[in-house]
């Protein structure tokens, strides 16, 4: 008897194809608290898509030794002189690694450790980035067309969300002569 194999999920170079792929769609209006220009962040429309995310989580949340697989597309803009930018977080299980690499465009992967010291690396097609454990992570689209990354990250390292919500990073990336840099945020 012959077995024949149907893949689940699949990649098809722009996007993840397949039943099983969960989407996930952050509008502006989803994203308060990320943007410190508050005035501009008012200005812009809430229905305005910011980023999505297609995943492919193959085995429970929480599973020992488990692989989650996705792909972030940021939309090129701003909220004032802030690019956008994904939500960011820690990992719950904090010492969990995990790897970026760049597919389309242009952004900048912003980076914080533990002691809250904020850097930045240039994100590109064909980047890849290593993730350290331990360091909270987002990303900005720092383009005039759609950033689009790949993530692998271990399907028990949960995200924790919080901390970045209610203390932020401590740098921001804005636009600044043309170019993107890291200041304190306000």
């Amino acid at each position: 008897m012959n077995n024949i194999l149907l893949p689940v999920a699949g990649f098809s170079g722009r996007q993840l194809t397949g039943n099983k792929i969960n989407k996930t769609v952050r509008k502006i209006g989803d994203l308060k608290t990320i943007f410190s220009d508050q005035a501009a962040y008012g200005d812009t429309s809430p229905d305005k898509i910011v980023y999505e995310v297609e995943s492919y989580l193959p085995v429970k949340e929480g599973t020992t030794g488990g692989l989650f697989f996705g792909i972030t597309f940021i939309q090129p803009g701003k909220v004032g002189d802030e690019y956008f930018m994904t939500k960011g977080h820690f990992h719950k299980i904090a010492d969990r690694a995990e790897f970026y690499w760049g597919i389309e465009g242009e952004g900048m992967l912003i980076l914080m450790d533990k002691y809250r010291k904020t850097w930045a690396e240039k994100m590109y097609p064909g980047s890849l980035h290593y993730i350290d454990g331990y360091t909270a992570h987002r990303t900005a689209n720092t383009g005039a067309s759609v950033l689009s990354f790949g993530a692998c990250w271990p399907s028990d390292a949960g995200h924790d969300y919080d901390s970045i919500s209610q203390r932020g990073f401590s740098k921001i990336l804005v636009q600044e002569n043309g170019q993107p840099i890291l200041i304190d945020r306000k």
